[in-house]
């Protein structure tokens, strides 16, 4: 029997009353393990109503008693990470220490959270005028949503719900509807932490859900990870209802392997940043770009590694590799290695004639050499674990190369030459820069987010930006009365 995924709606699991549902899979095994409910107007108007009233009230919480909150689910989280992981596995397919990196990387944003107090500090200027103090202070937007993907179904909600909880908002989540039981674990967790009924929500749900969250007048805000074409349309139709807006899209995460590179350490980061969770991580490195005579060194590097990677269940605790999230995805990814072969790129290794377990949505490793930029497994965001080699001369057409790509998502650089790092990070054209480091995610004190075609709004995701995202700020100009000096005045105030 298949369980029923429900939403999560005023502190506690709500059946959908749409009658509509989709079919949720173990990617490993291609058995259908669950049904989720698909909301409605209905569901939509009843979770939208619970958070506004209890945004209402959150944001009366003392800084202190929210700092509590956030240092209780901190531990929740960590203690039952093995838990969360096993939920990710069984549903994403990606492997369980995967699963568990996942979590401590959406750890630590809400480590990050757990200093509002200090975050939330505003200015205060005393005596601006005489007798006049004038200070700035941060507050909450009510209801805000996150919007995620099927790829990180616990670090991207985190990314979002901890600082927008800690500013005092009400957070709904809208998870990807192919792997939605992490999303009722965290508002299981939130719940024990002590968070108030309403503050966290989980809408399930598919397009209808997410056209209603960008309409309807009570939502304020509104984060979204994903593609760039539903990025766009989220940013525009979001913007256009009058909401604040952070929309993350697609990528396609250039690698620069210059010719004085230890090949090796260049080769070991290209195969586990383009292999790592079968290609889905809008992070992962799926263009290599080869300088000069580093090419044939380095396809020749990453070819002998490829045999050894163990394919296989993610349960499994010696496979490295999991599945691909759906059988129709591993099958468009296929037809990208097709297509790059007629384009004529040469295939060194093929996913396609892998050993694989025969259940399951699983597609070997692919590389690719000389590839060229007209070729679509180079324009396009593959998704899947295909790794794309193309050779450039000089460190100038490397350069260009990248600027020149409509996505400016993350890039990395492998050298000696610290002066070459330095002019890469300085003149590349993209929001994360990695030196020697393949996959180069932002810790939660900075932040995520890309450049061009991979972000649609003016604010990164998480850490100080996050903040900033989930609050307004408000200026207040006070002066205490003085009888004795009362007049009227009908001029522009001025600071004296």
């Amino acid at each position: 029997m298949t369980s029923q995924i429900s939403h999560w709606i005023d502190g506690r699991l709500t059946p959908g009353t749409s009658g509509r549902t989709s079919p949720v899979y173990n990617p490993a095994t291609g058995v259908q393990t669950g049904e989720v409910h698909l909301a409605n107007a209905a569901d939509l108007a009843k979770a939208v109503a619970s958070a506004k009233a209890a945004a209402a009230e959150w944001r009366r919480a003392s800084l202190s008693k929210r700092t509590a909150v956030l240092f209780k689910f901190r531990e929740l989280l960590h203690a039952r990470t093995p838990e969360l992981a096993a939920i990710i596995t069984a549903e994403h397919g990606k492997v369980l220490s995967d699963a568990a990196g996942e979590i401590a990387r959406g750890l630590e944003n809400a480590e990050f959270a757990c200093g509002v107090p200090h975050l939330l500090k505003g200015g205060f200027s005393e005596q601006a005028a005489t007798g006049v103090d004038v200070y700035s202070i941060r507050q909450p937007l009510g209801v805000v949503a996150g919007i995620t993907p099927f790829n990180f179904p616990a670090m991207v909600p985190l990314w979002m719900c901890a600082n927008a909880i800690a500013c005092g908002n009400a957070f709904i989540l809208k998870p990807s509807e192919k792997d939605p039981s992490a999303s009722l674990f965290l508002a299981q967790l939130w719940k024990d932490a002590g968070l108030p009924d309403g503050v966290f929500t989980v809408l399930q749900g598919d397009k209808e859900a997410v056209d209603g969250l960008l309409t309807h007048p009570d939502i304020a805000a509104v984060s979204f990870v994903g593609s760039t074409p539903i990025a766009r349309y989220i940013y525009e139709t979001g913007t256009a209802n009058g909401k604040r807006v952070q929309a993350l899209g697609g990528a396609k995460n250039h690698m620069v392997v210059l010719p004085d590179a230890d090949i090796d350490m260049a080769a070991d980061a290209a195969v586990s940043a383009a292999y790592g969770a079968a290609g889905e991580r809008c992070m992962a490195i799926s263009v290599a770009v080869a300088v000069g005579d580093a090419g044939d060194k380095l396809v020749e590097a990453i070819a002998a590694r490829l045999p050894k990677l163990r394919i296989g269940d993610g349960s499994d605790p010696d496979s490295e590799m999991g599945p691909l999230i759906t059988r129709e995805h591993r099958d468009k990814v296929a037809d990208y290695i097709r297509q790059g072969a007629e384009a004529g790129a040469a295939v060194v290794v093929d996913g396609r004639d892998n050993d694989l377990p025969t259940d399951g949505f699983f597609l070997g490793v692919t590389l690719l050499d000389h590839v060229t930029p007209d070729m679509s497994v180079y324009t396009d965001e593959i998704f899947g674990p295909v790794l794309c080699v193309v050779r450039a001369e000089t460190y100038a057409e490397a350069v260009e190369l990248v600027n020149k790509h409509e996505y400016g998502n993350g890039v990395a650089i492998y050298t000696r030459d610290g002066g070459a790092a330095r002019e890469f990070q300085f003149e590349v054209e993209a929001g994360m820069v990695g030196v020697n480091v393949p996959i180069p995610v932002p810790v939660a004190y900075y932040a995520f987010g890309g450049w061009k075609a991979s972000l649609f709004g003016d604010t990164h995701m998480y850490g100080p930006d996050g903040i900033h995202f989930y609050t307004r700020g408000k200026v207040v100009t006070s002066r205490w009365p003085d009888p004795a000096t009362s007049t009227i005045d009908l001029g522009f105030p001025q600071t004296r």
